[in-house]
């Protein structure tokens, strides 16, 4: 497609057009007959810049002349400027070893390339190059960045053109990443699950159902033994990865500077943490993020989230994630992935945080969004169903793992709840099993009357599960009924587990005061015989959020007595930033 909405006249044999964009009426293009959307929805992914923007634009960057068949940036090269055209049409493709080149879009004057990546260095998937000559106008990342934070509608235009455009590439599968695996295998779920949470478009090969799977095994010397295999940016494959090494392969981290004193170092991307980076960036702190797994923490494997404030229609906990983690590398927050924070050192100021790598990073403040993870169930063989037949999150991943089956849910709060309405779209039976005798105590009216209406979800009360069997993968669940102690075994293949919640505070290393189950004590409920033992040193109380170590702060999930919500979450991050800053000052 053209940068104007329309699709690129201009098609070489070997390319293939990227197009077909999916939200509002199907349409046809002029002088094509390729379909696209709403002429609305094309100018928001291809706008076109006034005079008057362009001229803000140019004191950014410099001006150059181009010449046809100039390579602008090569595909695996970090996102270090974008383009925009003044004289001319430059064109973005990506290259493919069976296909050749493939053509993503073509942008003539007052357009511009880009999509997310940018805003935080990554590797591009694609490359821009020369179609006609003219002249343009080139601005590094930074002082993307810079037009980003000061210019209000430049900002509004940019911003969503760039969601809009990587929005696009994972519906249409375009990018540098090929998982081959199978829909059986727990390694297999886990790196799709990464992927697509940190939003990262990739193609992927079943090997039960992709004949071609073998041919592609074979080309790269791989057996079926080394499954998943994933091949990172055509060149390097990585066999049976860990989330790090994907991360690594992926340059997710390169950009980000590890040495540098920050003013304020944040544990975990949940919504706590993500609002805690948006307020403290936008305030002109100088902030790092560190999670473990993707933005978004346990909140963002939520396939629906109805109650929070602003979405009517509800917010998919992955969605909800993405925009705030857009929004805080839009004011400069920059996110360590795929990273664990295995130690605190409390005993030197700056404080020092101790990563998995080994690495150490240095901050002057500290917010602890660490959040918690469902309790496992207790049973001797869980390890062995994990990730295959027994999941802790319930996606589209997993939703078409087992369409028109019976699933089981086990857990009676809002996760479970929106899980197994979820589910219950695609499978053919959910029972939603709990302990207690209801769920009045423990979900959102609206929930227990969706599970209550819905004719493919039964609800268990007084039940839990207590045996698993299967060879290789999950074949059968044992239920016991604790009123009558009567054992039932169901040929059910697929349990999602969301009770409880476990607090992620070993890694503090008895830093702070911790409550009887391990929740991060804070601000009030902080005792004098406490804060003593930890050894407060000032005259003030702890601020409201505050540990029992000055300039460490406890938000959303992991701390003490927090109402297990998005929105107080959200809430307490937002929060926390005020007391930051007069830690700041003192």
């Amino acid at each position: 497609m053209s940068g104007d909405g329309r699709a690129s006249v201009r098609s070489p044999p070997r390319y293939r057009t990227f197009n077909g964009m999916r939200d509002g009426t199907s349409m046809t293009a002029p002088q094509s007959g390729i379909p696209f959307t709403l002429v609305s929805r094309a100018d928001q992914i291809f706008p076109v810049l006034t005079p008057a923007q362009l001229a803000r634009v140019e004191p950014h960057g410099t001006r150059r002349e181009t010449e046809a068949g100039e390579q602008l940036s090569r595909p695996g090269v970090r996102t270090s400027a974008f383009f925009v055209v003044v004289r001319g049409r430059i064109e973005v493709f990506r290259h493919t070893d069976d296909a050749g080149d493939q053509l993503i879009a073509s942008f003539g004057p007052g357009q511009f390339n880009g999509e997310v990546g940018i805003l935080s260095g990554l590797p591009g998937f694609t490359g821009v190059r020369v179609v006609e000559p003219g002249a343009v106008i080139e601005v590094d990342r930074e002082r993307v960045l810079g037009i980003i934070q000061t210019d209000g509608e430049l900002s509004e235009v940019l911003m969503r053109a760039f969601i809009l455009r990587r929005v696009e590439m994972i519906r249409q599968g375009v990018g540098d990443v090929v998982v081959v695996g199978s829909r059986h295998s727990a390694g297999t779920l886990r790196v799709r699950e990464f992927l697509t949470r940190n939003g990262h478009p990739y193609v992927s090969i079943d090997l039960e159902r992709d004949r071609g799977a073998q041919e592609l095994l074979d080309r790269f010397q791989v057996t079926e033994a080394d499954i998943p295999v994933v091949v990172c940016r055509g060149e390097l494959v990585l066999r049976n990865p860990t989330n790090q090494e994907i991360a690594d392969c992926l340059g997710y981290n390169d950009a980000i500077d590890r040495t540098k004193l920050r003013d304020l170092v944040i544990v975990g991307a949940g919504p706590a943490g993500l609002a805690a980076a948006v307020y403290a960036a936008s305030e002109g702190l100088d902030v790092l993020v560190i999670e473990a797994m993707a933005p978004g923490g346990q909140a963002g494997s939520s396939s629906r989230i109805e109650n929070y404030l602003g979405f009517p229609s509800g917010i998919s906990g992955e969605e909800l994630a993405a925009r705030a983690h857009t929004q805080a590398q839009k004011f400069g927050a920059e996110v360590l992935i795929a990273r664990h924070a295995v130690e605190l050192d409390c005993d030197t100021v700056p404080y020092q945080i101790k990563v998995d790598d080994g690495q150490r990073l240095d901050a002057r403040a500290l917010v602890i969004a660490s959040g918690a993870e469902y309790r496992k169930l207790s049973i001797p063989e869980l390890a062995r169903y994990e990730g295959n037949g027994v999941y802790y999150a319930a996606s589209f991943i997993e939703s078409q793992l087992c369409n028109d089956e019976e699933v089981i849910v086990v857990g009676g709060g809002n996760s479970a709840g929106q899980a197994a309405v979820f589910l219950a779209q695609t499978a053919r039976k959910v029972h939603v099993l709990v302990r207690s005798s209801g769920l009045a105590a423990s979900m959102s009216r609206y929930l227990i009357r969706r599970i209550e209406e819905h004719p493919a979800i039964e609800l268990r009360t007084c039940t839990e599960v207590v045996g698993l069997a299967g060879e290789g993968r999950l074949e059968s669940v044992t239920l016991r009924d604790n009123n009558t102690g009567a054992l039932d075994q169901r040929p059910i293949r697929h349990v999602f587990s969301m009770t409880g919640a476990v607090p992620k505070t070993a890694w503090l290393n008895g830093c702070v005061a911790l409550d009887d189950i391990g929740f991060i004590k804070t601000g009030a409920d902080l005792s004098r015989d406490e804060l003593t033992a930890a050894r407060w040193s000032l005259r003030r109380q702890p601020h409201p959020l505050e540990t029992s170590l000055p300039g460490v702060f406890a938000v959303g999930d992991v701390r003490s007595g927090s109402v297990k919500r998005v929105a107080s979450a959200v809430g307490e991050g937002s929060v926390s930033i005020a007391s930051v800053h007069q830690v700041l000052a003192e």
